[in-house]
C-alpha cells in the first residue's frame, strides 16, 4: 500500500494510541468500553507505524505529501 499518513497525522495517531492503551491498562472500565478503547488504540498505533490507513484511502485523504512506499 502507498503511504497516506504523514508527519503530524502520524504523530497524533501515535500519541492518542498510546494514551488510549494507557487508559485501557490503568482505568477500570466496563467490558464494552475496555474493548473499544483497546481496539481503537491498537488501530491508531498500527496505522501510524504502517503509515497507511484504509479509511484515508477510502476517502481519498493523503497527509503523507507523496505517494511513494515508506
Amino acid at each position: 500500500m502507498n503511504c497516506n499518513v504523514g508527519g503530524i497525522d502520524r504523530a497524533a495517531r501515535t500519541v492518542i494510541g498510546v494514551a488510549l492503551l494507557v487508559v485501557w491498562g490503568v482505568v477500570p472500565l466496563s467490558a464494552l468500553w475496555s474493548t473499544v478503547v483497546l481496539v481503537v488504540g491498537a488501530i491508531l498505533l498500527i496505522t501510524a507505524l504502517a503509515r497507511t490507513c484504509p479509511l484515508n484511502a477510502l476517502f481519498g485523504i493523503n497527509t503523507c505529501g507523496h505517494t511513494e512506499q515508506p
